[in-house]
Formats: structure tokens, C-alpha cells, sequence
């Protein structure tokens, strides 16, 4: 997987939100039409929903759980508990506290303000390199 694309409801908002509230780079934009930020060996992209589904074929209608998440792993418990903070100072959702996962390791999830879920862990057995990328161990 090289790109993930979200659609969302009002781009200058999700831009604000990963930009200002995560503090993530935007590596390249089109104004009012889309918005990419480099992360480590992928792109994550910003689009407009209604645009989104129209380019897919699909309607835009609906709303409840997709049966998607997204998960950023990171280095250690404490790193889980900042970055769940950032995304709600940011002004996204705290959708499950972080804990003790059944599985080993310690995670919570966030939604963005257009609902996407993130799940932000700490997993000991996917090592995380200088460059910040998940291995399998």
C-alpha cells in the first residue's frame, strides 16, 4: 500500500486538524481540492467525500462504522497516551480510551472530526525503526 485517501466533509477543517492539531507536514495541496501529507514510506490523502464517491462510482450516503481503522504504532505506552491527547486537543474524538490490550501491548482509538478511526498502539512485537516504520518481528 502506497496511498490512503479519506474522504472528508470540509477540507480546510481535516487539513487543520492533521496539520496544526497532529502537527503532520502537508507535502503537497491543491487548494480546495486535496491535501497530501508524506508519512513514513506512504502518502496519506485528503479529498473530498462527496468527490471521493462520485471518482469510486459509489453514493455518497451513509453513515456508521465502515469496517475500516487506521493505526499509527509507536514506541512506547506514554507515546499511546500523547498522541491520543494531541488528536483530542486537535479536536478529534476519544473513541476508546488507551489500556492493556488483550494481545500484548497497549492501544485506544480516536475518530477525526469526519469519523475515521485511528487506533493508536503500542505493539512490542512490531519493532519501529530509526525512521520511525513498523516491522513485523
Amino acid at each position: 500500500m502506497s496511498l490512503i485517501t479519506l474522504g472528508v466533509e470540509d477540507l480546510a477543517r481535516a487539513r487543520r486538524f492533521y496539520a496544526e492539531g497532529l502537527g503532520w507536514q502537508v507535502g503537497m495541496a491543491v487548494e480546495n481540492e486535496v491535501v497530501f501529507f508524506q508519512l513514513n514510506g506512504m502518502i496519506l490523502s485528503l479529498y473530498s467525500r462527496a468527490d471521493l464517491a462520485k471518482d469510486a462510482g459509489v453514493p455518497d450516503a451513509g453513515s456508521g462504522f465502515a469496517g475500516v481503522s487506521l493505526a499509527h504504532n509507536v514506541g512506547s505506552e506514554a507515546e499511546v497516551d500523547a498522541v491520543l491527547d494531541e488528536a483530542q486537543r486537535a479536536g478529534g474524538r476519544i473513541v476508546k480510551p488507551a489500556a492493556k490490550a488483550e494481545w500484548g501491548g497497549y492501544s485506544g482509538y480516536f475518530a477525526d472530526p469526519d469519523g475515521h478511526l485511528w487506533e493508536v498502539a503500542h505493539n512490542p512485537y512490531f519493532p519501529i525503526d530509526d525512521q520511525g516504520n513498523t516491522w513485523l518481528a
